[in-house]
């Protein structure tokens, strides 16, 4: 009777007393990273659902309409457009993207996505876009960053040329011509700073099931500056700002650690909506109200202190490639190859 009834106070404990804090539990950061994959030919590389990927490394030639030897590139700072060849174009999006000093098969991964993304940008605004009508793609971050080799030698110093440039043309030229293809059409591979341990599904963030940009465990994170970060606010400074974005939620500093209440996450626990009294918010808008680095968040608060404290894990929508995920992976062993069957499910590299 005694372990019985031990044993029913831990329920109570459970199912009444904890979620009386604000949101205690907003979110699921994995605490196992695993990550798999072998050799450089073809690899089964298990996800969290248990689904497999299949990388194979082609000679297949691709269709004419895939190959580009050259880019239109609009400058957003300047107001420019300028004709860039491909390979040289893509060692100034690996630069300006990624470390220098991350793994060299880091660097290939990122390689090979951004000559995908610029392809696959090139193919689908062959008359421009939009938003740069003169060009496919812009150097800014509406689509992947660019910095010439001038520029990185103005920002970062001649020093920096000397040490990591030729790094940066060995991870390009050694992945020359390498695409990303999903049932034989190339993909737009999305890619992040950091996810905080698991990436986020394209349907949660874009509202477009992608098939090959699924949640998969992002392993070997930790060192990322941005893997973890915190927001302090007192009460009344965390109403205010819900009060002066959201006036019908009607709340006060008294009550609102017992109105805002988890309605739904993400299955990579990134959280997607949120009740604030009878306002139902979306996660990503509740992201942009406190400037968090990701949806990926936890919220408690000290009512003795009358401190709300909200730990954000990751940096970026979280979709496709973690770029210090994708570091971690090179640094425990992984290749390229490893990696971007990862990040991205059921692709085909040729």
């Amino acid at each position: 009777m005694r372990k019985i009834g031990l044993y029913m106070m831990s329920v109570l404990i459970i199912t009444i007393l904890l979620p009386s804090v604000i949101v205690k539990t907003l979110n699921f950061v994995p605490k196992e990273n695993v990550a798999s994959g072998e050799g450089f030919k073809n690899i089964i590389v298990e996800n969290p659902k248990k689904e497999t990927s299949k990388v194979i490394v082609s000679s297949e030639p691709v269709t004419v309409n895939d190959t580009i030897d050259k880019i239109k590139l609009y400058n957003p700072y300047d107001d420019s457009v300028a004709e860039l060849d491909l390979e040289d174009y893509i060692k100034g999006v690996v630069a300006a993207e990624m470390p220098a000093e991350f793994h060299i098969e880091a660097l290939k991964a990122q390689a090979i996505a951004a000559r995908t993304y610029a392809t696959s940008r090139a193919i689908k605004y062959s008359s421009g876009h939009s938003d740069h009508p003169d060009a496919p793609i812009c150097s800014g971050i509406h689509c992947q960053a660019y910095l010439s080799l001038e520029e990185l030698r103005q920002i970062k110093g001649e020093s920096w040329v000397e040490n990591y440039w030729a790094k940066i043309e060995e991870a390009v030229d050694s992945t020359k011509g390498l695409l990303i293809y999903y049932n034989g059409e190339i993909i737009e591979p999305l890619y992040h700073s950091t996810s905080g341990g698991m990436t986020e599904d394209a349907v949660n963030v874009f509202a477009a099931d992608t098939p090959y940009l699924k949640a998969v465990i992002s392993p070997y994170e930790e060192d990322a500056p941005k893997y973890k970060s915190t927001v302090n606010l007192t009460g009344e400074e965390f109403v205010s700002k819900i009060i002066n974005k959201y006036p019908d939620a009607n709340i006060t500093k008294n009550n609102f650690y017992e109105q805002i209440k988890l309605i739904e996450k993400t299955d990579s626990g990134r959280i997607k909506k949120i009740a604030i009294g009878k306002q139902i918010v979306d996660g990503r808008d509740l992201r942009d109200l406190f400037s968090l680095n990701s949806t990926n968040f936890t919220i408690t608060y000290d009512k003795k202190l009358n401190l709300i404290e909200i730990v954000t894990y990751g940096f970026g929508h979280g979709v496709g490639m973690s770029q210090w995920g994708a570091n971690g992976m090179a640094k425990k062993g992984s290749d390229f190859i490893d990696i971007l069957s990862h990040y991205y499910t059921g692709i085909e590299i040729r």
